[in-house]
């Protein structure tokens, strides 16, 4: 395979109304069947009017610009500062929901398009039915990267080829089953248009030759099927966010016993954790003995009959209100330390004859 990159020079500024398919086969009307346009995504949102006038300065753009934001944003994702990463509607994750400010108007905003993969297909359908050119379309936009410096443009929105080369099932050279391998080609081909499009130059458009052997490939899913759902996002929020998030989580525990039985070794880690965060005298011991631990359940009020685990909680003596109520912490501190570990728990009264102040069940 053998890829050219050639610049579209002389669009220029493209305004609301604008024919994006005119001023593309007008500035190239080199394009081959099989071209990839790669098309900055801010020319697509000027023509489709996806601008908002703001002030262009002082405190009062700062506010404006702010609740434009908030109508963009499905999700905050993370706050650091000035800065704000949300999941837009669209579903992706990005500083300030794309909304941009450079190469527009001081008083103008830039929104992304409400459908990017709907801008792709209608354009490349324009250039098909009125200009006989059957190319694939790309709407791009640039994109942070998680746990890497610099930007990067991506796809947000594609027609003509898929977004995604699927290896998982292929054999390498050494035999091996490819099993998770798949290459978003359309963020690849993204990046390599912006290596020719830049972003002082006034270039919005760049074609990638040799990609596609030919034509005629329907329009395909777009780039919709790049955005991951929640189910598998594993970093669905920021650092700051995520431990607030389970600040709260522990403040609101649900009573109850896990549907699998617990992990002696895991309870034990989370007794552990917060060894050094108790009163002085407040002691956690899991019953790890079976017999001993059969004879405390017979005696514990209302003991759940699904836990599988017990452990004794004891309190300094003598016993003030003040070292109830911080017993009564210590209590919450380890049932959140288990949570964490992913064992639930009950609290109960302690077993009839016993010296602890407390049980949980687990």
């Amino acid at each position: 395979m053998r890829l050219e990159i050639l610049p579209v020079l002389g669009i220029g500024d493209v305004a609301a109304g604008d024919d994006l398919a005119a001023l593309i086969a007008t500035a190239a009307p080199w394009l081959r069947d099989g071209d990839v346009l790669v098309v900055t995504s801010k020319i697509v949102s000027k023509a489709e009017g996806r601008l908002v006038d703001v002030p262009a300065d002082g405190p009062e753009r700062i506010a404006a610009r702010d609740e434009v934001l908030a109508a963009e944003t499905a999700r905050v994702v993370a706050t650091r500062g000035a800065t704000r990463i949300v999941q837009t509607h669209h579903g992706f994750v990005m500083a300030a929901a794309g909304i941009d400010a450079s190469n527009v108007e001081k008083t103008r905003l830039v929104l992304l398009p409400v459908d990017p993969d709907a801008s792709a297909r209608a354009l490349r359908a324009a250039l098909r039915d009125r200009y006989d050119v059957d190319v694939a379309v790309i709407v791009s936009d640039t994109m942070g990267r998680p746990w890497r410096n610099g930007l990067t443009d991506v796809a947000l929105g594609v027609a003509g080829l898929p977004a995604i080369r699927d290896h998982r099932g292929e054999i390498d050279p050494y035999g091996n089953e490819l099993h998770l391998t798949q290459m978003a080609v359309v963020d690849e081909l993204a990046g390599a248009g912006e290596l020719i499009k830049g972003k002082c130059d006034q270039v919005p458009v760049a074609v990638v030759r040799g990609y596609l052997t030919g034509a005629g490939a329907d329009d395909g899913p777009g780039a919709a099927v790049l955005v991951r759902d929640a189910a598998q996002d594993l970093f669905s929020l920021g650092t700051a966010e995520a431990r607030a998030a389970g600040m709260l989580a522990a403040a609101t525990l649900a009573d109850g016993p896990g549907p699998e039985p617990a992990d002696p070794a895991v309870v034990r880690r989370a007794i552990d954790a917060v060894a050094g965060a108790v009163a002085p005298g407040t002691v956690f011991t899991l019953v790890t003995d079976e017999e001993a631990r059969a004879t405390m359940v017979a005696v514990v009020p209302d003991w759940p009959p699904t836990a599988t685990g017990l452990i004794l909680g004891g309190a300094p003596t003598p016993v003030s209100p003040p070292d109830l109520v911080r017993f009564g912490a210590d209590m919450q501190r380890l049932r959140s330390a288990l949570a964490a570990h992913g064992v639930a728990s009950v609290l109960l009264p302690p077993p009839a004859g016993s010296t602890a102040s407390a049980a949980l069940a687990v």
